[in-house]
């Protein structure tokens, strides 16, 4: 399966908190909730369409713990994302986690990366992370993740957990597709390139013709 990593992130990097206030107030974050004046049905749409490519999802345990809270408790199991998210294997990254009852869920401890690597290679189509920075994060910089689907809102909440932090690796990505919706979110596909590259601007070689639009 191909690992796609799925953020919802503010102008400046914030991934905490996106859908309320009190959706995660992990070390005193009080800024929840960022994301949601901006949804529309074409994103809730967007978000239908990116589910059914799901063959399985991993989660990090405070994600997982989350969902597996809400999701089942949805007012109409039958939408798309319910159906699938309900549905499909899971998957909760975790050594503290002793059981999980949001069925079929699998617990990967040990060495996570290791078996995250062995759950790639099991047939299907998509092995989606949905949230779950700081393990999204480790997965990027152990070169797991095969896409990054963004989604950027038009908002700098100022604080608050971030997906790209200090790293001494740095991560070069090609854009593969971009739109946006008409609540302001634009939505960023990447899959992953060489190591980021750095260079010197060199006016003699970086040249941009202008065009007089036939003035």
């Amino acid at each position: 399966m191909r690992l796609v990593l799925m953020e919802f992130m503010s102008l400046d990097g914030v991934t905490q908190g996106p859908g309320a206030p009190d959706e995660d107030t992990t070390d005193g974050f009080e800024r929840g909730g960022w994301m949601t004046p901006h949804l529309d049905e074409p994103f809730i749409e967007v978000i239908r369409e990116w589910t059914t490519r799901a063959d399985a999802y991993l989660f990090g345990r405070r994600t997982y713990v989350n969902f597996a809270r809400d999701w089942p408790n949805m007012p109409d199991l039958t939408d798309p994302v319910a159906a699938s998210l309900n549905g499909r294997p899971k998957y909760v990254a975790s050594n503290t986690l002793t059981s999980a009852d949001w069925e079929p869920t699998t617990i990967l401890s040990g060495d996570v990366l290791a078996r995250v690597r062995e759950v790639k290679e099991q047939p299907g189509r998509e092995l989606q992370v949905h949230g779950s920075a700081r393990l999204g994060r480790s997965l990027l910089h152990a070169g797991l993740v095969d896409e990054l689907r963004l989604v950027v809102a038009p908002v700098v909440v100022g604080a608050g957990r971030r997906l790209f932090d200090r790293s001494e690796h740095p991560i070069g990505l090609s854009l593969t597709a971009s739109t946006s919706t008409p609540g302001g979110l634009a939505l960023l596909t990447y899959v992953a390139a060489a190591d980021a590259d750095f260079e010197t601007y060199d006016p003699a070689v970086h040249t941009f013709s202008t065009s007089t639009g036939g003035r």
